[in-house]
């Protein structure tokens, strides 16, 4: 059974914060409906990206994420949520993390267990890359925010670790993650940490 949180979005459009909800786990459904609500914006910036000759390396990283299919792949394995964060009766974003196979690297927590980010995605409309002015921000702290309670949860004491893409970096790197460096098992993606000190400031 999902459990839901009362949270604040910033509305771009109304200069304020606003009532979001976010549901810790979202079923297969959830997200397939989600995906569906979605895929027109990505589609119709993948033929404008398209007809305008725009190289594939220029586009946002995140274009060919199927979440439908990530959805079918944990469907049923504890370790595995993907949460979602509710505003105006739509899906503004959807994480998906795990809370086994994975330990710290930093050296002051290397071997420790740690909540692992392995996507986290904000709905187009939010997105720059697809609208202009985009609807809702801080989508991406809530779940960061998230993330670290979960760890807590889990007795991790706020550690997460992610493989960030390209685009993403500066975000994590303003959150005060530790940046790893290019990890050549992650496909050649930067990774970070946090430790509890920097999840404790993040989120007291």
């Amino acid at each position: 059974m999902s459990q839901r949180s009362a949270i604040s979005l910033w509305d771009r459009h109304a200069q304020q914060l606003v009532p979001a909800t976010l549901v810790d786990a979202l079923d297969t459904g959830d997200v397939i409906q989600a995906a569906l609500s979605w895929r027109p914006l990505i589609e119709a910036r993948i033929q404008k990206l398209l007809a305008d000759g725009i190289p594939r390396s220029q586009w946002p990283e995140h274009l060919h994420w199927d979440w439908e299919a990530k959805a079918s792949a944990v469907a049923g394995l504890l370790a595995y949520q993907i949460m979602g964060i509710e505003c105006e009766g739509a899906l503004q974003g959807m994480m998906l993390a795990a809370t086994v196979g994975k330990v710290c690297h930093i050296p002051s927590q290397a071997g420790r267990p740690l909540v692992y980010i392995h996507f986290l995605a904000t709905a187009p409309w939010n997105d720059m890359e697809f609208v202009d002015p985009p609807r809702f921000g801080l989508v991406g702290k809530v779940f960061l925010a998230a993330a670290i309670q979960l760890s807590r949860d889990n007795g991790f004491r706020g550690r997460v670790g992610l493989h960030s893409l390209p685009q993403a970096e500066p975000f994590y790197h303003s959150s005060g993650m530790t940046d790893l460096g290019i990890d050549p098992n992650g496909e050649n993606l930067r990774y970070f940490e946090m430790t509890p000190a920097q999840a404790q400031t993040f989120l007291p």
